[in-house]
C-alpha cells in the first residue's frame, strides 16, 4: 500500500477550540494561551489494490480562489480529487470534517468535495454532532451527508469491501471509529483522535479533552502491543514529526 500524508500545517488549539497556525521554526508555544496544544492537521491518502482511500478531510480551508487546501494537497501528490473512491470518516470534529463539503459561491450551494467517492460515517456520530453543534462541530459542513446517495451511514462495527475493518470505540468522542486496512499482506491502522500522536502510544497518558480518557489510554496500549506483534503501520493525524510509523 502507498501512504500519502496530506499535511495542512501545524496549529495550536486551546479551550476555545480555535486552530491557530503555528510556525515550527519561529513561533514559541509558551507564548500561546494557557493550555494550548501543538498539533498537526494531517489527513491521509492510502492507495490499495482496490481503492484510493481518503482518511478524514482536514480543516476545509481554501485559498483566495476558493480551491480547497485538501484538493491542492492531493494534486501536488499527483492524485486528482475525482480519483478518490472512498472517504473514511473517523468522526466529525471540525478539524477532521471541514473538507467533507465545498461551498460554491456562484450557485450558493454545498457539494461533496470528493464527488466520485463513497463516504463512510457512523449515523450516530452525525446525530450526536448535529445535537452538540459549535464549537466542536460546524454542522453546515456535513449536514448534507444525510441527503446524498454516495454516503454509507454505518451502524456499529463492520467490514467494508472485505478488507477495511471499522470499530466504534466511544473513546475520544461517543461515536468515534477507527480503521484497519488489510491489503496484500499489510495492515494499516488509523486511530484518528483515539491514537493521534506517536508519543501517546508509548505512555500512560490520559487526556482531559477525551470523552473517555482512560479508555483511550487503554486502547492505545492494546493497539501498540498488537501492532508491534503483527507489524502494523500506524497513521498519526496530529503528530508534527511522525505521521507514519511502521514496525
Amino acid at each position: 500500500m502507498k501512504i500519502i500524508p496530506l499535511s495542512e500545517g501545524a496549529f495550536t488549539v486551546d479551550r476555545s477550540k480555535q486552530f491557530v497556525p503555528f510556525n515550527l521554526n519561529h513561533d514559541d508555544l509558551q507564548k500561546r494561551s494557557a493550555g494550548s496544544l501543538l498539533v498537526e492537521i494531517q489527513p491521509f491518502i492510502v492507495v490499495t489494490s482496490k481503492d484510493i482511500l481518503l482518511l478524514d478531510t482536514g480543516l476545509g480551508f481554501a485559498d483566495a480562489g476558493g480551491v480547497l487546501q485538501i484538493h491542492q494537497n492531493c494534486i501536488e501528490h499527483n492524485i486528482n480529487p475525482s480519483e478518490i473512491t472512498k472517504v473514511l470518516m473517523s468522526h466529525l470534529h471540525k478539524d477532521h470534517a471541514g473538507g467533507i463539503t465545498k461551498y460554491d459561491e456562484q450557485l450558493k450551494q454545498r457539494f461533496l468535495s470528493f464527488s466520485n467517492a463513497t463516504y463512510y460515517v457512523q449515523q450516530e456520530e452525525i446525530n450526536f454532532a448535529l445535537k452538540e453543534g459549535f464549537p466542536s462541530y460546524i454542522t453546515e459542513e456535513f449536514e448534507q451527508l444525510q441527503q446524498e446517495a454516495d454516503v454509507q451511514l454505518l451502524q456499529g462495527d463492520g467490514v467494508i469491501d472485505g478488507y477495511i475493518r471499522y470499530q466504534v470505540t466511544g473513546a475520544h468522542s461517543p461515536w468515534h471509529q477507527v480503521f484497519w486496512i488489510e491489503d496484500e499482506g499489510e495492515t494499516v491502522f488509523y486511530g484518528a483522535d483515539d491514537a493521534p500522536q506517536l508519543h501517546q502510544m508509548k505512555s500512560r497518558f490520559i487526556a482531559k479533552y477525551d470523552y473517555d480518557g482512560r479508555k483511550c489510554m487503554e486502547l492505545r496500549q492494546q493497539w501498540w502491543q498488537e501492532g508491534q506483534q503483527k507489524k502494523w503501520t500506524f497513521l498519526f493525524y496530529h503528530d508534527v514529526k511522525n505521521p507514519v510509523w511502521k514496525w
